[in-house]
């Protein structure tokens, strides 16, 4: 299969699954409904209380990492109970399911980050991040490191008996590094410090990315046809 081929192949299965959210919403319900509930939480235990803007870094990943817990999973395993995975190996390559399925989670994960920003901004007292600029890049870097991550672990727990209970076992070691990163340059870009006092933790979540999407490139296909 050509280049052409495969970009063909990649904006199909994206399609796909953008038309069958659109038609079924689960996984963008589940999120938001996640995210409401959550955030509904941290209100009601604030109860106005001004806090450091450090905690509020913390509050932020708390609520970004949880929800994606709670429907990136969904991008195989629904393949896996609608009977379609043996249709996709047979028309698709798998780099082409993996990327396409990879780009359909980063875009569902970096909508759900900027609207459980939004809700931050409008909701949590002096929630204002010091430094827009890094506070953003930080969000868009930390999304698509966490969809990267848990696209290849949605595949790896695809097939198991206990899909909901592995899923976030799986993913929290793995995500670790990005969680901790991502918060100390939260934090930094909260706090009024220069971009420079992010660099290590900029450095890393790309690092990050790359490291995950190249492995994941390489061994989808043993995980997936396995």
């Amino acid at each position: 299969m050509n280049t052409t081929d495969v970009m063909r192949s990649i904006i199909a299965i994206l399609g796909k699954d953008v038309r069958s959210e659109l038609r079924t919403r689960y996984a963008v319900n589940a999120l938001l409904m996640f995210v409401v509930v959550t955030l509904s939480v941290i209100l009601f235990s604030l109860a106005g209380e001004t806090v450091a803007r450090s905690v509020h870094a913390g509050l932020l990943w708390v609520v970004m990492f949880f929800a994606a817990m709670s429907g990136l999973a969904r991008s195989f395993v629904a393949e896996e109970e609608r009977g379609t995975t043996l249709t996709l190996q047979l028309l698709a390559t798998p780099v082409s399911v993996y990327i396409g399925k990879l780009l359909f989670n980063t875009a569902l994960t970096l909508l759900l980050n900027s609207f459980i920003v939004l809700l931050f901004l409008l909701f949590i007292p002096d929630f204002t991040p010091a430094q827009p600029g890094l506070f953003w890049t930080v969000v868009l870097l930390g999304g698509v490191a966490v969809s990267s991550a848990t696209t290849i672990i949605a595949a790896i727990i695809a097939r198991a008996n206990t899909k909901g209970t592995l899923f976030p076992v799986l993913s929290f070691p793995i995500l670790l590094p990005l969680l901790m990163s991502g918060i100390s340059a939260t934090k930094i870009a909260m706090e009024e410090q220069a971009w420079t006092s992010a660099w290590a933790d900029l450095q890393l979540l790309g690092s990050y990315i790359v490291v995950v999407v190249t492995a994941s490139i390489l061994l989808f296909e043993h995980v997936w046809k396995d």
